[in-house]
């Protein structure tokens, strides 16, 4: 008499299918093969008309038919043969057969038999169809700049064929191709068609209509994202901007200071700004605007020996509009796509003023001045005068400093020699 066992059935929930492990086994002496013979049903928990169920049976010799019987299936299946000749290589007889479009909700037997006898049973449970499916994996919420989408159409249904599926957004940066991987953890449903795209890092908070098009461009189903950036106060929010400061050309950003940096209308500050958590991409994005700069200025990361040990620092040059009046002028600067906005007061003086800097001893920045500021007036000129003496401050300003220092002593060397001969 031929014994039947049937093995306990494991349930188990996978990123796909659910999946049913069950099992039936015949004795040794009852089997063709040495050992119980096993089936193993993965898939097999109320599979829709249309999806596959995985067959593996185990315990059979090989070179036999083995064959799966189910009113759930359009007919009988053969099972592949598989695995190596070493000992301790995994054998067995394997197939994927699909439920049958006809097969309505509810628990079908399943035999598999060798040479016409029953060796193993097991049940395929069938579930209802369900219309064409168009999902977008928000997470339950908005998401964020630079985190992945997924992208999913099922269209596990009678009479649909197509092979080519295609979804446009305007917060994707191109069209995204839909596709079945038979590999991935849909395995189980032909029609299933999926892909991931990342958002832009720019992407600005909306909601942005998504359509999933078919052959020819036919829009067949629309959703709906939710995009926004996180915000001081969010749980994933991470930002620890300060700025922006200024410091001056040439200078270090140790010595930058948010208020009270003077500069002068043509001349050059740079801009300077921290970040302890700076978002990623952010290097290549972050910019400080103003009313006072000729152009907006891209601030760097600052890579240096000298930024080891700080938080993340950027930096760039802003070169101040000539023919700007003096006054206080806000620079602004945007990060963490845009949830994140500090503004800073910039000191513009008159044309040429404080636009180049000087040390004191100990370190303290202040506006360059000529040696005729210096004293208080004009650079002095020779005995016999007659106002002939050129100004400190007019040939810095010509061919710079130490040469302009240089050049006036030479001016003044030959009128005195020329005097002298006359």
């Amino acid at each position: 008499m031929k014994r039947i066992v049937r093995a306990a059935a494991t349930v188990a929930a996978g990123a796909g299918a659910v999946l049913l492990v069950g099992g039936a086994g015949a004795s040794a002496a009852d089997g063709p093969g040495r050992g119980a013979v096993h089936v193993l049903v993965n898939g097999a928990f109320e599979n829709r008309p249309g999806e596959l169920v995985d067959i593996d049976v185990q315990g059979v010799r090989a070179g036999a038919a083995v064959t799966a019987h189910s009113p759930a299936f359009r007919g009988p299946v053969r099972l592949t043969p598989y695995g190596g000749r070493a000992p301790d290589a995994g054998q067995g007889h394997h197939a994927r057969p699909a439920v049958a479009a006809s097969a309505r909700p509810g628990a079908y037997p399943l035999t598999v038999r060798v040479g016409g006898r029953t060796v193993a049973e097991d049940l395929v449970r069938v579930r209802a169809p369900r219309p064409p499916l168009f999902q977008v994996t928000d997470g339950g919420g908005a998401l964020r700049p630079g985190e992945r989408v997924g992208l999913w159409y099922d269209d596990l249904c009678p009479g649909e064929r197509g092979t080519s599926y295609t979804v446009r957004s305007p917060v994707f940066p191109a069209p995204v191709r839909l596709v079945h991987d038979p590999r991935g953890s849909h395995w189980n449903n032909p029609r299933m068609f999926g892909a991931s795209v990342a958002l832009p890092l720019g992407a600005k908070d909306g909601t942005y209509k998504v359509t999933l098009t078919g052959p020819g461009g036919r829009a067949l189903r629309e959703a709906r994202l939710v995009v926004r950036a996180a915000r001081p106060g969010d749980g994933d929010y991470v930002g620890r901007a300060r700025g922006p400061a200024f410091f001056t050309v040439p200078g270090t950003p140790e010595r930058a200071r948010t208020d009270g940096q003077r500069v002068g209308a043509g001349g050059t500050v740079n801009v300077l700004w921290r970040d302890a958590s700076p978002d990623p991409g952010e290097d290549g994005r972050l910019t400080a605007t103003s009313p006072a700069f000729e152009t907006p200025v891209p601030l760097r990361r600052d890579d240096s020996k000298a930024g080891d040990g700080d938080d993340p620092r950027y930096y760039g040059p802003a070169r101040i509009r000539r023919t700007l009046g003096p006054g206080a002028y806000p620079v602004t600067v945007v990060s963490h796509h845009g949830r994140v906005r500090k503004t800073g007061r910039l000191l513009v003086t008159g044309t040429g003023e404080g636009s180049a800097t000087a040390e004191r001893p100990g370190g303290a920045i202040r506006p360059a001045v000529s040696a005729a500021d210096d004293r208080g007036g004009r650079a002095a000129e020779p005995a016999g005068g007659g106002g002939s003496g050129v100004p400190v401050a007019a040939l810095a300003g010509a061919g710079g400093g130490v040469a302009g220092a240089a050049a006036l002593g030479v001016v003044l060397v030959r009128r005195r020699r020329a005097r002298a001969i006359g």
